[in-house]
């Protein structure tokens, strides 16, 4: 008898019909919000050696050539329709070219990454205002509480790092450099949001393949209109780019596509809460940047906040 073909294939990720599954979805917000928190590592190591346009382009031009055999190898369903095709290039452009584009502006002009931390840091709260109109989600007023707790928490791990004493964590900065930033904020909300509302119907390889060639268009347009195009290959950029590519554009941003298509979109963006405690926590390793006592307590603060969110009613 023929193989029925008329009945799409299940979405083992949402299926999770096996032990091991399961265990990876319990997981995976944790793996992510570790993942994710290395991109501003990342980012510090490579901006000396490369203009941040040039760094994103190179960045996802690698990760299609990565992309284009995996896809192929495991058959991926590419969407069928243009539409598809476009929703995909915009998710793209909004989550990874405004988004990375805006980080990595701002922190090469000058923003540091706890600054550039805090602005993406209101995402949850910005997301949890839109759901309602646009996706219809609710969320409850327990959820606020702890968006409002976890906001809370990463203004107090970054206010350790500027100091409340002074304005010094300021002193210089650019305005093109908070521009940079806030066009960051806006564009991984609205990414997040358009994912939840027009993506999650398209095959995760695929819809991660056409994301990324639209990204890489817009930053090798933006690279060649404001940039030198100019590249230090020394040991330290060749690191950067190998981890931001493997680690981030492969591993989180899978893991971030997969998270929205299960969750709800405020419980998703309440995750992104977690990432500059975890950040100042990962430049102590590095770095030896010291946290006082301040920041202990606000991420302490921001781990409360994200429960009361992401923790569902019996």
């Amino acid at each position: 008898m023929p193989e029925d073909r008329s009945r799409p294939a299940p979405d083992t990720a949402a299926s999770a019909s096996t032990p091991a599954r399961r265990a990876f979805v319990r997981v995976m917000p944790g793996l992510f919000v570790l993942l994710w928190s290395t991109g501003f590592i990342g980012a510090k190591f490579g901006l000396p050696y490369v203009e941040p346009f040039t760094f994103l382009a190179v960045r996802f031009l690698l990760a299609l050539v990565l992309l284009a055999p995996l896809a192929w190898a495991a058959r991926a369903a590419w969407p069928k329709s243009p539409a598809a095709l476009g929703h995909q290039a915009v998710t793209g452009t909004l989550v990874h070219a405004v988004y990375l584009g805006g980080v990595f502006w701002a922190i090469d002009h000058g923003l540091s990454a706890g600054v550039a931390a805090l602005i993406v840091g209101l995402q949850p709260l910005l997301t949890a205002v839109a759901v309602g109109p646009l996706l219809g989600e609710r969320v409850s007023a327990r959820q606020w509480l702890g968006l409002v707790l976890g906001l809370t928490g990463v203004a107090m791990v970054v206010g350790e790092k500027l100091g409340f004493a002074g304005t010094a964590g300021l002193a210089g900065l650019e305005p093109i450099a908070l521009t940079g930033a806030v066009l960051a904020l806006l564009g991984i909300t609205a990414g997040t949001l358009y994912q939840k509302r027009f993506g999650g119907s398209t095959d995760l390889r695929a819809a991660t393949f056409v994301q990324y060639a639209a990204a890489a268009v817009v930053m090798g347009v933006a690279s060649l209109a404001l940039e030198t195009g100019e590249i230090q290959w020394t040991g330290e950029f060749v690191f950067a780019l190998g981890w931001l590519t493997l680690v981030l554009s492969l591993g989180a941003i899978s893991l971030l596509m997969t998270l929205i298509r299960l969750g709800e979109a405020a419980r998703v963006a309440s995750l992104f809460y977690l990432v500059p405690p975890v950040t100042a926590v990962t430049a102590w390793a590095l770095f030896g940047e010291t946290l006082g006592a301040l920041a202990l307590a606000g991420m302490a603060v921001a781990v409360v906040g994200v429960a009361l969110v992401v923790a569902r009613r019996s």
